[in-house]
């Protein structure tokens, strides 16, 4: 009995092993057709997980291990990825859009010919709720990133050009100067509607708006000599300052913020990237909600469009017809404006991209159809 039993368990064992063999041998003949390094970034680490799709179309997260996010520390992610990595295939580096932070490792990536793909956060946190994942961590992000960028066609990221990236940093700062005065003028009129106001008080809020009058003026100044240094450039303002309503300042944001219109490819995708795209939920016979614009999406580029808007309601019989017309079919102006705002927007992207002035006796319609919000 006891000769029999080791000769049962080294029958299994050797099955066993047999087992094993024949899983390691099938698993080498599979062939793998993309690898994507998912990274979370944050301001100090960079939290990498490796996965990589095979022939079969399963997905393996094989590696994961965490970066300072330095110099040093991304020069020691790309080295450890090319290690553990299948030679034969490209790696595509996948990131979220993380305020600045992602900046550092996206220019490296992008200077030394490497893959790299940039994501919107609300991409990824909508693709994290189909997984059902019920702890959040940074490992589980950048796993939830690699499976992302495994499952999805995702573009290259385009490093901005030199031009749109002064030229955003210009914009973005005349708009926190613009915000700040706003704030001071409020506290100003709080303050003179008091029985006793303080003059000193008011004294030092009219020195501190006169100082930001001041940094508003030199940073229009700024953007004024790049637009004027590019002649192309400039020739592309003047085109979109055609339309009614639209001046330099808002042709310069919209072409500073969408890098020159790079990664768009059509009307629909900068609605979205706006945030001026209609969510509309609806089911059976109980459940309707009101269309919404997204706001999902760039707000300096949504935030650009609302005064032109309200000029070209004015001033453009095209647009004052839309407008007088979604009016009376909801009663509601701002839905009407916003409807606006986003033809408005197309228009600039048509005119860019058709490199064509506006003519006003052109029925609009034609090019741009009417979406209601």
């Amino acid at each position: 009995n006891l000769i029999s039993r080791i000769t049962n368990q080294e029958k299994r064992r050797r099955e066993i092993h047999h087992f094993i063999h024949n899983l390691k041998t099938k698993v080498k003949e599979k062939k793998v057709v993309k690898q994507v390094a998912g990274i979370d970034v944050a301001q100090k680490e960079l939290v990498v997980t490796l996965g990589r799709k095979l022939d079969d179309f399963s997905i393996e997260l094989f590696a994961y291990k965490v970066f300072k996010n330095t110099e040093k520390g991304i020069l020691a992610l790309v080295q450890w990825t090319e290690k553990l990595s299948n030679k034969e295939k490209p790696i595509r580096y996948v990131m979220e859009a993380t305020g600045v932070y992602h900046q550092k490792i996206a220019y490296y990536l992008n200077k030394n010919k490497h893959d790299v793909s940039i994501v919107l956060p609300n991409k990824i946190s909508n693709y994290m709720r189909t997984l059902e994942l019920k702890t959040i961590t940074d490992k589980s992000c950048s796993q939830a990133i690699a499976q992302f960028g495994l499952e999805r066609k995702l573009d290259n990221w385009v490093k901005p050009n030199d031009i749109y990236k002064e030229l955003q940093q210009l914009t973005r700062e005349r708009d926190q100067i613009v915000q700040e005065r706003s704030i001071i003028k409020n506290q100003m009129h709080a303050e003179n509607s008091e029985a006793g106001p303080n003059e000193k008080s008011l004294a030092r809020m009219r020195s501190r708006i006169k100082y930001l009058n001041s940094q508003e003026k030199e940073i229009k100044g700024d953007i004024a000599d790049i637009v004027n240094k590019n002649p192309d450039f400039h020739q592309i303002i003047n085109r979109i300052t055609t339309i009614p309503g639209v001046g330099a300042l808002t042709a310069v944001i919209d072409l500073a913020e969408t890098n020159g219109f790079e990664l768009i490819r059509n009307k629909s995708q900068l609605a979205s990237y706006a945030g001026l795209d209609v969510r509309e939920k609806q089911s059976g016979t109980s459940v309707k909600g009101k269309p919404r614009i997204s706001k999902k999406g760039n707000r300096n580029l949504r935030k650009s469009m609302h005064l032109p808007s309200l000029t070209a309601v004015k001033w453009d019989e095209n647009f004052k017809e839309i407008y007088a017309r979604l009016v009376s079919k909801h009663g509601i102006k701002m839905k009407a404006l916003v409807a606006i705002q986003r033809k408005l927007l197309e228009l600039i992207y048509i005119l860019f991209k058709n490199e064509t002035n506006y003519d006003k006796q052109y029925v609009i319609k034609n090019s741009v159809q009417t979406h209601t919000v």
